[in-house]
């Protein structure tokens, strides 16, 4: 019976210890809440499981929106315009997007070694859904409310073909800030 009630005991000390030991480096300590502060311990693993998980349940398999040069020029109107300041253009990186935490992944620039550009590599529904939704803690706002559907799909068949030669159209409006 004394080794169920010092058993009971820790038990009890346990599980008050981890909340008041969490309220006191919350309050007292130095928790990183700057963007030059290292993660906490397991930051990545905590958020971007979860939200991959999210993304692949609720992503849409295709666009409705055909990719042709009207749509694609619509696209970078509309990137210039809400994405090009943090993700940057071609030629022109984004110097707020490098110092954001977590850094704002710069849309047209290759990366991988295997000329992959920018999210070119993933399903237009990912781009879609995180343009749509946002992604808590980065930086990315959600434009649902900001943006049309037919809006976030255009800037999301435009960065799912970054890798691709564009219309000479679409070049130009790209382009214009990097002059």
């Amino acid at each position: 019976m004394k080794k169920l009630v010092i058993a009971f005991v820790f038990l009890v000390l346990g599980i008050l210890i981890v909340p008041v030991f969490a309220w006191v480096y919350l309050n007292f300590g130095h928790p990183p809440v700057a963007v030059a502060d290292p993660s906490f311990p397991m930051e990545a693993e905590i958020v971007h499981k979860p939200l991959g998980k999210r993304i692949d349940a609720e992503m849409p398999k295709a666009s409705p929106v055909p990719i042709n040069e009207a749509t694609l020029t619509e696209g970078a109107t509309v990137y210039m315009k809400q994405c090009a300041f943090c993700h940057g253009a071609p030629g022109a990186p984004s110097s707020v997007g490098k110092n954001m935490y977590p850094d704002a992944p710069p849309l047209w620039v290759s990366h991988h070694g295997n000329g992959t550009v920018g999210v070119s590599d993933d399903p237009v529904g990912e781009t879609y859904w995180k343009v749509k939704n946002g992604i808590r803690l980065t930086g990315m706002p959600a434009y649902t409310k900001v943006l049309t559907d037919t809006e976030m799909w255009e800037v999301s068949n435009l960065l799912s073909i970054a890798d691709k030669p564009m219309p000479d159209a679409v070049k130009q409006i790209l382009a214009a800030s990097a002059k």
